[in-house]
């Protein structure tokens, strides 16, 4: 059995796989590691990056199984250990960073680090349990009055609470270390409703309702480049449905109808912008939202 066994999906993402399995060691400090990357396109040939690693092993998918599908086959082969690394791939870790999360896991709880991008700005990751009220007060407000109340933003704009440790709901994906035994417990990630986005908050719901806190680490630091699955106005659009996927799969028919509305009106006041008009189509048509990647769902 290793200390940690870091999950990996990568998509087109060679380069970053590269920079990322670099700064693993570091990140571990003492700890033994072992990494498994699920690579989700047969063209991108990471043979070659891995090879260099020898704690490393790369996992053809034979498709793009979407980014829960690629972590449920990463985990399907992953060899024994304490705990489970999830990452993205581009991302590049911080001295002890993974030890920092670990210390904090301990048996029982998930951990999130402090992320910033590229140039060292701190990027706002963490977030509160969507709701109605939530989803209101930021499509009518958006990131201004940073300090409303918490009711009226998914998004903890504070940087004053960057600035401490605590437990969060959830925080965009990029990093979360969870025991592997919790994770056994909780089991595999919803592929068969989210292909891309939506699924960690989905899962962070699942953890909490094991009993387990997602603890925010700030002296655990990530460094993200974003948009390492892409960007386009069809990724914008699955983000926004996967988003009322989401509240329609945890709550009664009436609240999610109101919640799948305030989505629609987010798109609607920010229309100008091509991507939340292809939002505005996804939601509204089921023919455009299959032909959405993952397709139907």
């Amino acid at each position: 059995m290793v200390d940690c066994v870091v999950i990996v999906v990568s998509y087109r993402s060679a380069r970053d796989v590269k920079d990322l399995l670099s700064t693993i060691p570091q990140a571990v400090g003492s700890l033994s590691w072992r990494a498994v990357v699920v690579n989700n396109d047969e063209g991108d040939d990471l043979a070659p990056t891995v090879a260099e690693h020898p704690e490393a092993e790369v996992v053809e998918a034979g498709a793009n199984l979407g980014y829960a599908g690629g972590i449920n086959l990463g985990r399907s082969v992953a060899p024994p250990s304490t705990w489970t690394v999830f990452l993205n791939p581009d991302l590049t870790l911080d001295p002890e960073s993974i030890a920092h999360l670990v210390a904090e896991v301990g048996a029982h709880d998930a951990a999130v680090p402090l992320i910033r991008n590229r140039a060292g700005e701190l990027q706002r990751s963490l977030r509160r349990e969507p709701s109605v009220l939530r989803s209101l007060g930021d499509a009518l407000v958006g990131n201004r009055w940073p300090g409303r109340p918490a009711f009226l933003s998914e998004t903890v704009r504070m940087p004053a609470v960057y600035e401490v440790p605590g437990a969060v709901d959830w925080a965009t994906g990029a990093a979360l270390v969870v025991p592997t035994a919790l994770a056994d417990a909780v089991g595999r990630w919803d592929q068969d409703t989210f292909f891309l986005y939506s699924e960690e908050t989905d899962y962070c719901r699942r953890l909490r309702a094991a009993g387990a806190q997602i603890r925010f680490v700030p002296e655990a630091v990530v460094r993200h480049q974003g948009a390492g699955s892409g960007s386009s106005d069809a990724l914008h659009a699955l983000l926004e449905v996967n988003r009322v996927r989401y509240y329609r799969k945890w709550h009664g028919v009436l609240t999610a109808t109101a919640f799948a509305a305030v989505v629609v009106l987010n798109n609607l006041l920010r229309s100008h912008r091509a991507r939340s008009r292809a939002a505005l189509r996804a939601l509204v048509s089921p023919t455009t939202r299959a032909a959405l990647p993952g397709g139907a769902r």
